[in-house]
């Protein structure tokens, strides 16, 4: 027992921090022991014996799975209608119908939990795609209002969501949801009722805030259930609260859902280059499907970098796609890439341009029947081996295609004044006089007599001249003019007008 005191005491000796013993310097002289130096206040004071206590611990407990966290983020008041009763019955009775909802919504709800809890919004709002879309990223309403969470064109805008030809914000999961939830904080914001924002967001604000006009002027309530509203606007906020009410007391209900763990689904991934859609799937070792599910604006084949700087990819497979990527040798990434037109052209000049089948190209620009192309817009075409550049960021940001109706040209004869001629009807109905003569089988420069017929072959409606001092009877009778078919005697020859 003495050896092991002994121990411990030279054990402790030789880690303290002591003094030397002092010492002689070279003349002698006994070296003072240095000057112990105070150490810097930490703001820490020692507590006296009666003030020592154990402070309480709170114990917290981590939701066992995201239902469990949506559940303790409820904030918002509960309505208790007939209405809500119904829709919960309603749920409740289509089991499978509740369980593919449900399923579809686990690659979603957890990023959208995350950003209402970072903005210290009620998770109901979570729940809200399940009421406007069934959590598919890809619902178009008849309407036009698209993805998730069911944006019209404009308010898209309104809330900067890209929409181009190569892409559609609105189907984003990242940007709507963004822009979802900002544009429910607003709505919140001008009415101070969850209820009413809800309302809005179905409805619109301007006719939310008419409708509260209405009831005050004529001293009625202003709450949700106190507005005159449509049906569906109606049946809005009771849907959500019976969606609720299935999550908050699933067991209550015999509805079963499906085990979604609280952790992240995606993680997002920066997108280097041009890639076809099949490759980034192929590179992150998921289905194509599974990455139109996580990239649903990528409804084109192709993805531009410069424009969708970033993809999202399974949590577990962000990393396979980077290492892939790293050591890909396969080939082309990008088999497509973005041509403008330099003027407008019908789809068959297009497409012989592009080197495309004519069918084809109008497939994979969703080019429908007897349209043509205005100039300017931006198409697919396919990218050749010997291509390095990339589609530039104007072009990838703000891409568009433009169409026009591919008419057909009407044959109108109008009778010619003392003062026509070639010229001056070419001018008139904005044609050539090289055309006028080729219709009416004229040598170029020849004079028209007073009465003359005059075939024109117009693709616009006639515009009369009255206003400039023409023959008004002329003018008339040539807007009136029926078309006639192109065999009539003394008329050119239908192969001519078909080329022309």
């Amino acid at each position: 027992m003495k050896l092991w005191f002994l121990f411990v005491a030279l054990w402790l000796g030789g880690c303290a921090s002591v003094p030397t013993s002092p010492s002689a310097d070279a003349s002698g002289v006994t070296a003072s022991p240095p000057a112990q130096t105070t150490p810097a206040p930490t703001g820490l004071r020692p507590l006296a014996k009666d003030q020592a206590h154990q402070d309480p611990i709170a114990h917290l407990s981590l939701p066992h799975d995201l239902w469990e966290r949506i559940r303790r983020g409820f904030a918002m008041p509960d309505l208790e209608t007939d209405l809500v009763e119904d829709r919960v019955q309603w749920y409740a009775s289509r089991p499978d119908y509740l369980l593919r909802m449900t399923e579809r919504s686990r690659k979603y709800l957890y990023h959208i939990v995350e950003e209402l809890e970072r903005r210290d919004m009620p998770t109901e709002l979570a729940l809200l795609p399940f009421i406007e879309s069934a959590f598919n990223p890809q619902a178009v309403s008849s309407a036009k209002a698209m993805g998730m969470w069911q944006f019209m064109p404009r308010t898209g805008k309104d809330f900067d969501l890209k929409q181009n030809v190569f892409r559609d914000d609105r189907r984003d999961v990242l940007a709507s949801t963004r822009a979802a939830l900002d544009y429910l904080q607003r709505l919140y914001g001008m009415f101070g009722d969850w209820h009413l924002a809800l309302a809005a967001y179905n409805w619109g604000e301007g006719n939310v805030g008419k409708a509260i006009a209405r009831n005050q002027r004529s001293g009625l309530g202003s709450a949700y259930t106190d507005l005159n509203m449509p049906m569906e606007t109606r049946f809005y906020v009771p849907k959500l609260q019976a969606i609720k009410n299935l999550v908050a007391r699933p067991d209550s209900y015999n509805v079963k859902l499906p085990d979604i763990h609280n952790h992240p689904y995606f993680q997002s991934v920066p997108l280097p280059r041009d890639m076809d859609v099949t490759v980034a799937a192929k590179l992150a070792d998921i289905s194509v499907d599974d990455f139109k599910s996580l990239n649903p604006s990528a409804n084109r084949p192709v993805l531009l970098a410069a424009g969708t700087p970033q993809i999202l990819l399974p949590w577990d497979n962000a990393e396979i796609f980077q290492q892939n990527y790293e050591t890909f040798a396969g080939g082309q990434l990008a088999s497509w890439t973005a041509w403008v037109a330099p003027a407008t052209l019908k789809v068959a000049e297009a497409a012989r341009r592009a080197g495309v089948p004519e069918e084809e190209f109008r497939r994979i620009n969703n080019i429908p029947p007897r349209m043509l192309i205005k100039s300017g817009s931006a198409l697919l075409v396919p990218r050749s081996a010997r291509m390095d550049e990339d589609v530039d960021s104007e072009v990838a940001d703000n891409g568009r295609l433009e169409l026009a109706p591919e008419v057909e040209p009407r044959r109108v004869v109008v009778k010619a004044s003392k003062k026509d001629t070639l010229a001056s009807l070419a001018r008139q109905y904005k044609v050539t006089e090289t055309q006028i003569a080729d219709w009416n089988e004229l040598r170029p420069g020849a004079k028209l007599q007073a009465g003359q017929s005059v075939v024109l072959m117009l693709t616009s409606p006639v515009k009369t001249a009255a206003g400039k001092g023409r023959n008004k009877t002329r003018t008339a009778k040539a807007s009136q003019a029926t078309p006639v078919k192109p065999k009539t005697a003394g008329n050119a020859p239908a192969t001519k007008v078909a080329k022309r």
